[in-house]
């Protein structure tokens, strides 16, 4: 069987470029063509000079009046983005900065302003009284002032949807969907193959990191080729989104003798340090691109965030509940667990671990559980939750977690919560129960919906 490989990038990871990439390009691009265009002088008569029909005064407070604006409304732009950032950390999680810092849409409005005050300032170096004015230039200038007049409108439109609690979880809610179909296979593939016998089980080396950081990624394809050239066996300890401390063990590489299949530890283990360590991309932060699980961490730290007796918005941590539910039922539905890369020889060379849906409940439901133990509602949504997983699973081994998870939820009620309060935990509870058994009706069937809505 071919190993599974990510066909693509979550869209969240493909604009990686700094924010001032994009206007220090447009800036230096604006400067060169202010610099030609501004050398361009047609003689009054010519079907160029009609681009400017005013004289060079009237070119000089066009032009000012430009570069002032743009420089003002570029930095009234950098103030509502520095605004904006600050909300999204402190009022729902410090973890969504990095989507403002790649959205598209401020880096072309910050591109359009900045290209406009380099190009009409560059412009006005041309002006001379003595000479005819430069017509292509000012023509440019002017619609280089209309686009941004159209760009900050477009940003306003853009901050005010964007700075929504409810954009913000449906974002990073289509970005994890996305990072989930291109991760994980369906439980309709074929079946994966075993990874054999643990790496505690069977001789190795182990591999040692070099550095620390968290674990963005794995160059799944490069390893199981540089296992292949080794003559070796490679079984990562690590997975995207684990943090590797340097000196921690990271990997066990073992040679196998392709004739008769025993494993041996490798001999080299300078060797097996570099085969392994040059193909886990570490970095300080966590990203959507192999990396499933900071999906659900940055809902549940919106969750957490809102149940805090600073914010008090149970009715927000409901509605990331909701997302979380929508996720786990698409983890639920996908092959978990570790996966062996093959060589194009078939020969298994890597073995790269995963998360259980375990993992997935426990990130979902922990901190959030306990820091609403007191709330009713939102441990309702956290049974509701799993009541509609408990729908979804098969396996028995998943059945076993739902209904550990439901009870955990169950137990955390505080001791402060009213009995009638309380009641509304425990009948959603036993509706999870109900569904687990698969009596989907019963598990559904309320009065006036008080069991799906919030």
């Amino acid at each position: 069987m071919k190993p599974f490989r990510p066909p693509g990038t979550p869209h969240a990871e493909k604009a990686r470029t700094p924010l001032w990439t994009w206007p220090a390009a447009g800036g230096l691009c604006a400067f060169a063509v202010a610099l030609v265009l501004g050398r361009i002088r047609p003689e009054r008569g010519t079907p160029l000079s009609g681009l400017w029909p005013g004289d060079n005064d009237s070119a000089s407070t066009a032009l000012q009046a430009l570069a002032t604006g743009a420089v003002t409304v570029t930095t009234v732009t950098f103030s509502i983005t520095v605004v904006t950032l600050q909300l999204a950390s402190q009022q729902f999680s410090p973890r969504l900065l990095r989507r403002y810092a790649r959205d598209r849409t401020i880096k072309t409005v910050l591109t359009v302003l900045i290209s406009t005050a380099v190009f009409t300032l560059t412009a006005l170096a041309f002006l001379d009284a003595k000479r005819p004015v430069p017509a292509v230039a000012l023509f440019v200038a002017a619609t280089l002032g209309i686009a941004s007049l159209a760009a900050v409108l477009g940003f306003l439109t853009h901050i005010v949807r964007e700075v929504r609690v409810d954009s913000m979880m449906l974002s990073v809610h289509d970005e994890t969907d996305e990072a989930i179909r291109m991760f994980y296979p369906a439980r309709t593939d074929p079946p994966r193959r075993s990874p054999g016998e643990p790496p505690d089980r069977v001789p190795g080396t182990t591999v040692h990191g070099r550095s620390s950081g968290f674990v963005r990624s794995v160059r799944v394809e490069e390893l199981v080729e540089g296992a292949r050239r080794a003559g070796a066996v490679v079984w990562l300890l690590v997975r995207p989104g684990d943090l590797v401390v340097s000196g921690n063990p990271i990997a066990v590489v073992w040679a196998r003798d392709p004739s008769t299949g025993a494993s041996a530890p490798y001999p080299d283990e300078a060797g097996a340090a570099d085969l392994v360590e040059g193909l886990l991309v570490l970095g300080y932060e966590r990203t959507l691109e192999q990396d499933v699980a900071f999906g659900f961490r940055q809902l549940e730290d919106i969750a957490v965030k809102a149940v805090s007796p600073g914010i008090n918005d149970p009715q927000t941590a409901c509605t990331a509940v909701g997302h979380m539910a929508d996720l786990l039922v698409r983890v639920a539905g996908s092959r978990l667990g570790a996966t062996v890369h093959e060589d194009r020889d078939g020969v298994g060379r890597a073995v790269v671990p995963d998360r259980d849906l375990r993992y997935y409940l426990d990130l979902a439901c922990g901190q959030l559980r306990r820091y609403a133990s007191a709330e009713p509602t939102v441990l309702g949504a956290l049974l509701r939750m799993l009541r509609d997983l408990a729908v979804a699973v098969r396996a028995e081994e998943d059945v076993a977690e739902v209904r550990r998870a439901a009870d955990l939820v169950r137990d955390t009620v505080a001791p402060s919560v009213r009995p009638e309060d309380a009641e509304q935990v425990h009948d959603l509870h036993r509706r999870v129960v109900a569904a687990l058994e698969g009596r989907t009706v019963e598990a559904y069937l309320d009065r006036s919906g008080e069991t799906r809505s919030v």
